[in-house]
């Protein structure tokens, strides 16, 4: 984007360019509140900008997702489970549509 670590790290509010490289290298994970300043700065979504984390936990959440609905499919399901399960097949195939 043209702008120094320095630059970045000022408008983070972070004392040294430092913990700039650590963001830009991956050995370091950014607060929340860094994690949307980045994302005002560059212009892109923190998705965009940790894709890898995220769909690193995209995959945990699914694989807790599945065990869940695997556990209340097994029953007869009243409304309630009905509507939760509903809402885990959704969080399931957003999964499929990353793939």
């Amino acid at each position: 984007m043209g702008l120094s670590q320095e630059e970045v790290a000022f408008l983070l509010g972070c004392s040294s360019a430092a913990h700039v490289s650590r963001y830009e290298h991956f050995s370091r994970v950014p607060t929340l509140q860094t994690a949307f300043a980045l994302a005002v700065i560059f212009r892109a979504s923190v998705r965009d900008l940790f894709a890898g984390e995220y769909e690193k936990i995209e995959k945990v959440v699914c694989r807790q997702a599945h065990h869940i609905a695997t556990r209340l499919a097994a029953g007869n399901p009243d409304q309630a489970t009905a509507r939760k399960l509903t809402i885990l097949r959704t969080i399931l195939s957003s999964e499929l549509n990353h793939s």
